[in-house]
């Protein structure tokens, strides 16, 4: 299915990009906003920056607030920069709360507050409320709009309230119910509502021990619990446990994209530069810093390389399959990080199971280094007819990948201590730790058995 979608799209970028290059300008406009506003967001982010104006250009003015919600923020923040004033609030319009605050994060101070001077004091009331909560945290995710009732009331009551609204929120599978001072006692959900007697109290049916979350819940914890739970919908409680919105499953999808996306991202040092046709310099200078990084470890590897170059330059063999050892420590370190690192996002490891990860790492480690060292040493063997470079071989494999095995739960614990993120800058450590050793355990141990 999502080799079916890629395909659609790609179709269909090269259809609106043949239709520009036409001139054929119109048919290009009904194209392009015949498409939901996810599919136009995807292509704008497949355009390199010219072609991406000309194609805003393009998007009609009531597609244009969902579009750039749905676009990633540097996409987004070049958008917003080519738009005036009367744009931006033009696109404001008919957001979802939970959205604009979102949305006005990339705006300038300055039409922020033309932003809320534009809104009724009951919605100005509600985006502050969400505002005032950062925006990786449920009440930055929630939204305002929730249906509450009364415990005393009866289902019937609740019925005839609920058609007299006319509607309700999307994504409602249960309504709220709450005290006359809004604090939150439980939920009533829709079936009950549709199902139970029509007489029956709302206190006879609610139930209190649905999962509620407290406004300052980080949002990655938020999306684990939605996860796990397999919630549609949730409250969101202050500190003095007041009903002050909800979150809704779809606003936890975007969260767990934006991780995914991050994570991904941040592996090669790329955190920031979501955009894949940024300008050059900025891009330039985002990677410069880890070019710069992984510079400096190389030289580090090199100087250790260098420390035995009197034993290289007798035993030529050397040379040939030193980069091996480092290589194998580096990817098998690099498993063990990659595991490691996801399972701290998801709040697998803590210090009561690191020793037990640590040992089976070791365990796996050790293993491999054995399997791997007996092969390695074989073929060392037959290449060069030296049983000694073959058996110093097998012992810095099995040394390194030991090591790989220590370093790769060591390190993203270590610097999640530090409070670094394992993500961005473990797998620049452990591969400095790798070669070393393994340049280091090779190379000591023919040294010292071969010179």
């Amino acid at each position: 299915m999502s080799d079916e979608r890629e395909q659609k799209q790609g179709r269909v970028a090269d259809t609106v990009s043949g239709l520009l290059q036409g001139g054929t300008v119109p048919e290009a406009r009904r194209m392009l906003n015949a498409l939901h506003p996810a599919e136009i967001a995807d292509l704008l982010e497949s355009f390199p920056v010219a072609e991406r104006k000309l194609l805003w250009e393009l998007v009609e003015e009531e597609n244009g607030g969902e579009v750039l919600l749905q676009v990633n923020d540097e996409v987004r923040s070049g958008l917003i920069e080519e738009m005036d004033e009367a744009e931006l609030l033009a696109a404001t319009s008919g957001m979802d709360v939970d959205d604009l605050a979102d949305f006005m994060q990339d705006l300038p101070k300055t039409l922020t507050g033309a932003i809320l001077r534009s809104m009724d004091n009951q919605n100005r009331q509600r985006l502050e409320a969400v505002l005032a909560y950062p925006e990786d945290s449920a009440g930055g995710l929630m939204n305002t709009d929730t249906v509450t009732v009364r415990p005393d009331v009866s289902l019937d009551v609740v019925m005839r309230y609920l058609r007299m609204r006319g509607s309700v929120p999307e994504l409602t599978d249960h309504l709220f119910v709450v005290s006359r001072f809004d604090h939150f006692l439980g939920v009533l959900r829709v079936s009950d509502l549709l199902t139970r007697d029509p007489a029956s109290p709302v206190a006879d049916v609610l139930d209190t021990e649905a999962v509620a979350i407290a406004a300052d819940k980080p949002a990655r914890e938020v999306a684990k619990m939605f996860e796990d739970r397999d919630l549609i919908s949730a409250p969101v409680l202050d500190e003095r446990g007041r009903l002050i919105g909800r979150i809704t499953v779809d606003d936890v999808v975007d969260v767990i994209r934006d991780e995914a996306e991050r994570s991904i991202l941040t592996m090669a040092g790329l955190g920031d530069e979501a955009d894949l046709f940024a300008p050059i310099w900025s891009s330039t200078r985002r990677r410069a810093l880890w070019l710069g990084i992984n510079l400096l470890t190389a030289l580090l590897a090199a100087y250790v390389i260098g420390l035995f170059e009197g034993t290289i330059q007798q035993v030529v063999a050397l040379a040939v399959l030193m980069p091996v050892v480092a290589s194998m420590g580096g990817i098998a370190g690099t498993q063990t990080l990659t595991l490691v690192t996801r399972a701290l996002a998801l709040g697998q490891v803590a210090s009561r199971n690191s020793r037990a990860l640590l040992v089976k790492e070791l365990g796996i480690g050790i293993l491999n280094g054995l399997m791997w060292a007996a092969i390695l040493a074989g073929i060392a063997v037959v290449w060069f007819g030296e049983p000694a470079i073959g058996a110093i071989i097998a012992a810095a494999m099995v040394i390194n990948l030991f090591v790989a095995g220590l370093s790769g739960v060591g390190v993203p614990l270590l610097l999640k201590r530090l409070g670094v993120d394992p993500a961005l800058a473990g797998g620049v450590v452990l591969t400095t730790v790798t070669d070393v050793v393994g340049f280091m355990a090779f190379l000591g141990l023919a040294t010292i058995f071969l010179i």
